[in-house]
């Protein structure tokens, strides 16, 4: 077994090795293969047995939320009984069983169900002392759906117990095939690559097949927050781990999230898109600029450097195709000056070595037995995006350029009792540590030198906690009372593109009038069909859904809203479009000092909402990849920016949804910028 980095190039990895099995035959758009597959047919009497006994669970589930109403604890259980009702009724309802041999799996999940209901009837919930495998569910901010995740429960758990335990994430790798259905059989049935002693280990579901991106990145911290609330799990021991596309899933989540794991243990899988793409599917990408800044969104070698923070083992088999992961992420770190630990199975293809994984589980189990440093002597941290804001103590509130990579470096100087920062692309910081965190002097201010120049920031507080904003003004550094300014900015959370507007909870909002043509009617129609289905089938969620005339004002405070058709046909745009950058009317388009025929034309726009500032309003646009992506995972990524003029004379097909006018992503104001 060797534990040096990998040395060959990936020119010579890609020569020595043969195309994954899907291969060129998928880099066919005119020829996209449906994922999921079709399901098989199932016997008539099993499809009457499994229909009458999913409406049976049905009907009791409706009278659980009707009889729990006054009985918050038991009635936020639900979800651990409607995960088995919804996974076999869409597999009954959209064709997802894969083998005749799932109708036995169906039975069963459906018993579990209803002996689940009869326990919460009686007042009682016995999965939530269970320890082994147990499969939970909870109801998802971002869409109101209910989701599985499957839990590992150690052996001996008290729920009085002594002490928190370790927690290890484990995301799964690609399945095709991996329905509700099957997921939760798989969860009840095995406990997976790693069980240590005393962990719970956490599988999340990450909405079905997507390398746990946009909703399926969110499901992991749902289903974490979840266990938090319900089990004991100690924040400071949180590892994560995955292989195959879990292993992508885990590099992402490592780079983008640094200082919430104590450990990182990414397997194969893919870090990067373009030579991944390359090496394993003969495909090279020329994708249009914008896109080729938004591969930065997912793309992990950029992001090395918060490795820093975060203890990384990453493994690969000596003959598997995708230690091509580890290897460009093995150059990357070496360019930022440290080496990856890069565990290698010998004479071993895309699975663990058991000595290998002995090695590896003793270099995570030492590494997570420390427990996670709440504030860390030195925080090295790069971002793209202010999607991804933090590391320790450390907050990038303000970027200079999005989508370019902005560094942080700061250090505790404990023998001058103040921090030194270094920062490029970066306008705005916060430092912050909680209660009993804080290291220095108590009674003290702080100088922080930030870029050469000195700023004195208050001491902490009585608890120990601190915290100061600091913002860069004409090249200098000032502290600020709040982390950013009133006016329009982004910010953490509200700076773009149009897919982080289904990162968090989100309303379509339907056009009822007479739209200013029929054909951008026509396509709008077309569209938002589209975007229903795929959210169904992709990210397993129903989209909530209103017409422009009902939406209240608590939609408007509480969601993003999803704004479909035009100022004529949806009064909720007509009601905002003077205070959005753009004109519009029956002939024209206007953005960005263009015009364009309104006849053929629509924005696919994200901005922040005028009448609830810290919300979105999307214009035209579901999530942003389409069928051709599905065929790989690492395709999976943001397609459009923060907006884009479409043209729908030209059919939508695919890789978009119609003809790409013009596109380009608003300044760090929210101001229009030039398009390129």
């Amino acid at each position: 077994m060797r534990t040096r980095p990998l040395l060959c190039t990936l020119a010579s990895l890609a020569a020595a090795l043969p195309s994954l099995a899907d291969g060129p035959k998928d880099n066919l758009p005119d020829q996209v293969r449906p994922i999921p597959p079709p399901g098989v047919a199932i016997p008539e009497p099993d499809r009457a047995a499994l229909e009458e006994k999913v409406r049976l669970l049905g009907t009791q589930i409706v009278a659980l939320e009707k009889d729990l109403s006054k009985k918050p604890a038991l009635a936020a259980l639900l979800p651990d009984v409607q995960i088995f009702h919804k996974a076999v009724d869409w597999a009954l309802r959209y064709n997802e069983f894969f083998k005749v041999q799932e109708t036995a799996t169906a039975h069963n999940l459906l018993e579990e169900g209803l002996n689940r209901a009869k326990a919460l009837r009686e007042g009682t919930a016995p999965w939530t002392t269970q320890t082994g495998l147990v499969v939970r569910g909870y109801r998802s901010r971002v869409d109101d759906s209910v989701q599985p995740y499957g839990l590992v429960v150690p052996t001996g758990y008290q729920a009085e117990g002594p002490a928190p335990h370790r927690l290890d994430v484990w995301c799964h790798g690609r399945g095709e095939t991996l329905s509700e259905l099957n997921f939760i059989e798989g969860r009840r049935k095995s406990p997976g690559e790693f069980t240590p002693p005393g962990a719970f280990v956490l599988h999340p579901y990450g909405r079905y097949c997507n390398a746990n991106k946009f909703a399926g990145e969110v499901d992991l911290f749902e289903a974490l927050e979840h266990a938090q609330r319900n089990y004991r799990i100690d924040p400071a021991r949180l590892v994560m781990r995955g292989f195959s596309m879990g292993g992508a899933a885990a590099w992402q989540f490592t780079v983008h999230y640094p200082s919430r794991w104590v450990a990182s243990n990414p397997g194969a899988g893919f870090s990067e898109t373009p030579d991944f793409l390359r090496v394993f599917q003969d495909e090279v990408i020329n994708p249009p600029w914008y896109a080729q800044r938004l591969l930065n969104w997912y793309d992990c070698p950029g992001w090395v450097r918060n490795l820093a923070n975060c203890p990384t083992v990453a493994y690969s088999g000596e003959d598997d195709k995708q230690r091509q992961a580890a290897s460009i992420m093995a150059d990357a770190a070496r360019e930022e000056g440290f080496n990856l630990t890069h565990i290698i199975g010998p004479k071993t293809g895309h699975k663990y070595h058991p000595d290998a994984k002995l090695e590896v589980a003793r270099r995570v189990d030492r590494i997570a037995a420390k427990g996670r440093d709440p504030f860390p002597e030195s925080v090295h941290f790069v971002t793209y995006t202010l999607r991804y804001p933090t590391s320790a103590w450390v907050t990038v509130q303000g970027m200079l350029h999005h989508w370019e990579q902005a560094r942080v470096d700061a250090q505790l100087d404990r023998a001058n009792k103040q921090i030194l920062a270094s920062t490029s692309n970066i306008s705005a910081l916060t430092l912050q540590c909680g209660a009993g965190d804080f290291p220095l002097d108590p009674l003290s201010a702080v100088p922080i030198v930030i870029d050469g120049e000195t700023v004195v920031a208050p001491p902490p507080q009585s608890d120990r906690s601190w915290l100061v904003h600091l913002r860069n003004v004409n090249g200098h550094w000032y502290p600020m009372d709040e982390p950013y300014p009133a006016s329009l900015i982004k910010r953490p959370g509200l700076q773009g593109p149009i897919d982080d507007a289904f990162l968090s909870r989100f309303i379509v909002v339907r056009p009822t009038g007479k739209p200013l043509h029929p054909e951008t009617a026509r396509w709008v129609d077309s569209e938002l069909k589209h975007f229903a289905a795929n959210w169904r089938s992709q990210f397993r969620g129903e989209l909530s859904i209103k017409d422009d005339r009902s939406l209240t004002e608590e939609d408007i405070q509480d969601a993003n809203l999803i704004l479909w058709g035009d100022p004529s046909s949806n009064s909720a745009i007509a009601k905002i479009l003077g205070q959005l950058p753009l004109k519009w009317d029956g002939d024209a388009l206007e953005f960005a000092g263009r015009k364009y025929k309104s006849q053929t034309h629509v924005p696919a726009v994200v901005y922040p909402n005028p009448l609830a500032p810290d919300r979105y309003v999307v214009l035209n646009s579901g999530f942003t990849y389409r069928e051709y992506d599905y065929l790989n995972n690492a395709r999976q990524g943001a397609k459009l920016p923060d907006w884009a003029i479409l043209d729908v004379s030209e059919p939508a097909n695919s890789q978009s949804p119609a003809g790409i006018a013009n596109a380009g992503f608003f300044g760090e104001f929210w101001e229009i910028t030039s398009p390129h």
